[in-house]
């Protein structure tokens, strides 16, 4: 049975969103077919709204609804310690799990030559300004553990040395609760590098 064109339209739509392959796209779409009327005007008005109220903050680059950031301009975050990211939605799980106070840099992507994507075409212009117009003391790079972001990271650890007293890398490697048997070879690579001593 072919499928009506109205329906294959939502089906496609859904089916770009990042890791929603074609039979989870038609699983979505077949779901909004048993919304009421006043459920899909609810999602209709939420996906209109979301694209007129949220934008970059000016100063991080990071998702807001009011500029700068609530993040950015909150007094008691330590303005001194930024944190690079790649994309404005890797803040959120920092910030949910408490463990960092200072302030966000986002840099809206990786190196990656391949895709044509230099340091030109990221975030580092108005990173380097950052740096040269406040007392920042640590640049924490948190970019993803790929060659994408392992290359990004080293760009950045040579863009601003001395620059920065002190730049860190997160730390990666076996995740809490992981089994070795499971583990891919880049982490288990991460993990015996970044290994620290045992103190008694």
């Amino acid at each position: 049975m072919q499928i009506p064109v109205a329906l294959e339209r939502l089906v496609y739509e859904f089916s770009r969103f990042p890791g929603v392959g074609r039979k989870t796209a038609q699983r979505l779409a077949f779901s909004i077919l048993r919304y009421s009327k006043q459920e899909t005007q609810n999602l209709a008005d939420a996906l209109t709204e979301v694209k007129a109220q949220i934008r970059y903050c000016s100063v991080c680059s990071g998702f807001t609804d009011i500029d700068p950031c609530a993040i950015c301009s909150h007094a008691g975050r330590e303005q001194e310690q930024v944190c690079v990211v790649e994309q404005p939605n890797n803040i959120f799980p920092i910030e949910k799990s408490g463990v960092f106070k200072g302030v966000y840099h986002v840099l809206m992507g990786a190196i990656s030559p391949l895709d044509g994507i230099g340091p030109e075409q990221l975030n580092i212009k108005n990173l380097r300004k950052r740096v040269e117009n406040s007392a920042i003391k640590e640049l924490i790079i948190a970019t993803n553990p790929t060659v994408k972001g392992e290359a990004t990271a080293l760009f950045l650890q040579q863009e601003f040395s001395g620059k920065i007293s002190t730049i860190t890398r997160l730390a990666c490697g076996i995740p809490a609760g992981g089994d070795l048997e499971y583990v891919d070879d880049v982490t288990l690579m991460e993990a015996f590098s970044g290994r620290h001593k045992l103190y008694n």
